[in-house]
């Protein structure tokens, strides 16, 4: 997840506010999460006191203050067959969650400042809800303004409501287990965007479920990588904000795209020769159509790379923290632009700038470079107008492998982020399609969702 480019949403901009993410102010939550329990997990045995000082990475540093999403939905049949008691389940989820947190101790600490997290075992949020519908309600028509409900709080305005009304900065993870009434779950996570991204997110959720199902301590297991990021990259005295000076905007709507194995194939196919990957197909497409909508002259894309595959020395994808870099493309002036093949090509370049090379630039002494250059696309999209569209795939994280004793999640989701023309990518269930979330203004939105070489090989539901 990234918000290099896009338009970002102040502080005090609530994503489920209705005006931001959903189709209108007025819509509401038909069936509201009923909140029934919050507690505070904290780790089975305390942290070591030489490990409480968690200095956090330069790429952590770098990554925006907002919190990573995901909500895993399980089926009332897989559940129900696991056991009809709720509490039961719930008790093996705080029991297991308490036990995984000795190892990822930096999800229960406090962020200090920009460099450091004081890993002090304050704990967790967790928090227990009853939702007044059927979980098939939700697949069949998922809404973002629901989805968002099915969290602890809204991660793009972290603050927890005390009982006095009163508001506190939010835990650097956070739970919420939801109950649906046909007995089916989803669960909703949030994890601190400072010290996890979502490949993170991916692993920690493996993780906790392999606890819940037994299998901690007995070596099957892979233990969390937590210092090897500051390591790699030292923190240093940085305090850049890359929001700082891009406006919010109210009137965006978010809308899921699937592309399923069969239209991703004709996609590709009609790039010919080029052969592109999925993700650069669909990113092509998405980016084309969008540009189209906002009748565009001049346009970018950029696209947040995981470099944990792209080091000299491939990294393990259990090493805790943001391992990702933002790649930018020049700004193309569309009438130029010969057709898809065109732009399918410009993300193939762009993603691939993201080498060993670039990443061992972040190591040294060219930084400054590095910085100097994610300041400059800023500008071109806050200051002289430049349409960009922001893309982060999702597609090969493990959600689907998170079985926590009673089955892999049905259907695994996101939310969109409330920030003009971002997309996140996400893998479908069997792993051959894609849903594409996308985030664009209202107005943008009505041309491109009739947009026809999109509905070519793209279906919508929201």
């Amino acid at each position: 997840m990234n918000i290099l480019c896009p338009e970002s949403v102040s502080a005090n901009q609530r994503a489920s506010s209705g005006s931001e993410i959903c189709n209108t102010a007025q819509e509401k939550m038909a069936t509201k999460a009923e909140i029934v329990s919050k507690d505070t997990i904290k780790p089975s045995s305390p942290t070591p006191n030489h490990l409480r000082d968690f200095k956090i990475s330069l790429l952590d540093q770098l990554a925006p203050p907002i919190y990573v999403p995901v909500v895993l939905f399980y089926s009332a049949s897989d559940v129900t067959t696991f056991g009809n008691d709720i509490r039961m389940i719930s008790d093996k989820l705080k029991s297991s969650l308490s036990d995984i947190l000795t190892l990822y101790y930096p999800f229960c600490g406090t962020l200090k400042g920009n460099s450091l997290v004081d890993c002090n075992d304050v704990g967790v949020l967790y928090v227990e809800s009853k939702v007044p519908t059927k979980l098939s309600n939700i697949l069949k028509n998922p809404q973002v303004h629901e989805i968002i409900e099915l969290f602890p709080f809204d991660p793009y305005n972290p603050l927890i409501l005390l009982d006095d009304h009163s508001k506190k900065p939010a835990s650097n993870m956070a739970v919420q287990v939801n109950e649906f009434s046909c007995g089916g779950i989803g669960i909703g996570v949030c994890f601190s965007h400072k010290i996890a991204d979502g490949s993170t997110a991916a692993s920690f959720l493996n993780a906790w479920a392999a606890t819940s199902r037994g299998q901690h301590g007995n070596n099957i297991l892979e233990q969390p990588q937590i210092e090897s990021a500051s390591l790699l990259f030292p923190p240093r005295n940085i305090n850049m904000d890359i929001t700082r000076g891009m406006t919010g905007h109210k009137n965006i709507v978010t809308r899921r795209f699937i592309f399923n194995d069969t239209n991703l194939s004709r996609l590709r196919e009609k790039l010919g020769c080029f052969n592109p990957t999925r993700v650069e197909a669909v990113t092509a497409l998405i980016w084309k159509s969008a540009t189209e909508a906002a009748r565009a002259s001049s346009s970018m894309v950029s696209h947040a790379v995981n470099i944990r595959s792209r080091m000299a020395s491939p990294l393990s994808k259990n090493l805790l923290g943001n391992l990702w870099q933002q790649a930018a493309s020049p700004v193309m002036e569309m009438e130029r632009v010969k057709g898809l093949h065109d732009l399918a090509e410009i993300v193939r370049k762009t993603i691939r700038k993201v080498d060993a090379d670039y990443v061992s630039k972040l190591q040294g002494h060219e930084l400054p470079k590095v910085i100097e250059s994610l300041h400059e696309a800023r500008i071109m999209v806050s200051e002289k107008g430049i349409s960009c569209y922001s893309f982060s795939s999702w597609i090969r994280f493990d959600f689907y492998e998170a079985d926590f004793g009673w089955g892999k999640p049905t259907w695994v989701c996101t939310i969109g982020v409330p920030i003009k023309n971002v997309v996140i990518l996400m893998a479908t269930k069997n792993g051959d399609g894609i849903e594409a979330w996308v985030t664009l203004t209202e107005h943008d939105m009505v041309e491109f969702e009739r947009n026809p070489e999109l509905l070519e090989f793209a279906s919508f539901d929201f």
